[in-house]
């Protein structure tokens, strides 16, 4: 019987001669369990020295415990208020709705902290202060599809890449190829490192956007080590970086909101770069680069549709978004205005790379190819900002105020 209410108490566990120190908790956590928030649990244990143990180890949960009959071994257990928070879905815990398998949460709060995703989170933990918490901020449609085409992707330069292939090209082909590699590495940089400083916001409840990010980041560090390779195979020494180059690229380090960074940089910039890299895989004079430029550019190309699905995701969600947009374009313009765009040396190299040679009519026709690869690019970013809902002026007019510096 019940000491303080005369009743039987909702459930019972004997623990026989097992004591705490071989595990007797773990069939008083087992019988607790199915308690109803005001249950009682009457345990009975033959053990030396349970009473001492069992007293320490309610003190320490939480729990209510009265001690009956020392020789009977006898004790009742009044579950304490964190076996409510369990009962009650873990609201007052913290984890709300996400408390559900496979449910994803339209706000992470900051008690959840590092806890797994459908975890029950004791209340009285840290507070993390992720400044990325809301799904419409950083969520996409099909976001997993995403994130398991990003991983089936992934390569190993030692493998995808021969190094080895025998070629010899003029001084001034090699010495493009060393430039453009040049470039190319400044501005994967700020690709690396402008995701990897958000990614540090993203509260873990989006484990799917943080898993993304992760890859991109790791895509990024891998583009960044080819073409160091590249620019290296044949030669001691980098190309040239400019002033402008820089200062475009300090732009994007500038800007403090995940969408509008999300959007000067894989919708604008990236995509811009996925036409670069089609063009160098197209003119590419040896094969290292050739191959280099593929695989990056499929790299690229899913950055592009990882912003492009989140944008849309949150413009569905706020249409207000896209002003915000068009003012950083036109902000990060007149920003650059007075500066040189793309390095002049980088330019030359593109058009010796697609003249193939130096007659008149190579140079003119490289020169040409060049011309035609930025109203290609202008035309992606065109079509994209038309997806993501700006009028057909609109985003004619924000195509052609994109950086002259490409990213």
């Amino acid at each position: 019987m019940s000491p303080s209410t005369g009743t039987e108490p909702a459930a019972q566990v004997d623990t026989g001669e097992l004591g705490f120190e071989r595990g007797a908790h773990l069939l008083i956590k087992r019988a607790l369990q199915g308690l109803r928030p005001g249950g009682r649990l009457a345990v009975r244990s033959l053990a030396p020295d349970f009473a001492v143990h069992l007293t320490g180890w309610c003190r320490a949960q939480g729990h209510r415990l009265e001690l009956g009959d020392a020789a009977a071994g006898l004790a009742w257990i009044t579950p304490g208020e964190a076996h409510a928070h369990r009962w009650q879905g873990a609201e007052r815990a913290g984890e709300a709705s996400a408390a559900q398998a496979g449910s994803v949460a339209e706000h992470a709060s900051a008690a959840w902290g590092l806890a797994a995703r459908g975890a029950l989170v004791e209340s009285g933990g840290p507070d993390f202060g992720f400044a990325l918490a809301d799904k419409p901020a950083i969520w996409a449609d099909d976001i997993a599809h995403l994130y398991t085409q990003a991983l089936g992707q992934q390569w190993n330069p030692d493998e995808a890449i021969d190094w080895g292939a025998s070629f010899d090209l003029p001084d001034e082909v090699e010495d493009a190829v060393v430039q453009v590699m040049t470039y190319l590495i400044e501005n994967e940089n700020a690709a690396l490192l402008l995701p990897a400083r958000f990614l540090g916001q993203v509260h873990p409840h989006f484990r799917e956007v943080t898993q993304l990010l992760a890859i991109q980041i790791a895509d990024e560090a891998r583009h960044v080590e080819v073409f160091t390779r590249r620019a290296l195979l044949k030669r001691t020494r980098m190309g040239v970086s400019t002033v402008g180059g820089q200062a475009s690229l300090k732009t994007l380090f500038d800007e403090h909101e995940f969408a509008v960074a999300s959007f000067l940089l894989s919708v604008l910039g990236e995509g811009t770069f996925v036409s670069l890299l089609h063009f160098l895989q197209e003119h590419a004079p040896d094969p290292v680069t050739r191959q280099i430029a593929r695989l990056t550019a499929r790299d690229e190309a899913r950055h592009v549709a990882f912003g492009m699905a989140h944008l849309e995701y949150q413009l569905g969600r706020d249409p207000a978004l896209r002003s915000r947009l068009a003012l950083a374009v036109e902000s990060r313009h007149d920003a650059l205005a007075q500066t040189s765009g793309l390095n002049e040396e980088v330019f030359d190299a593109l058009v010796l790379l697609a003249a193939g040679g130096w007659t008149t009519a190579q140079i003119g026709a490289g020169f040409d190819k060049v011309q035609a690869l930025k109203d290609d690019m202008a035309a992606g970013r065109r079509l994209r900002m038309k997806r993501l809902g700006f009028a057909l002026d609109d985003a004619t007019r924000l195509a052609a105020l994109h950086t002259r510096n490409f990213m």
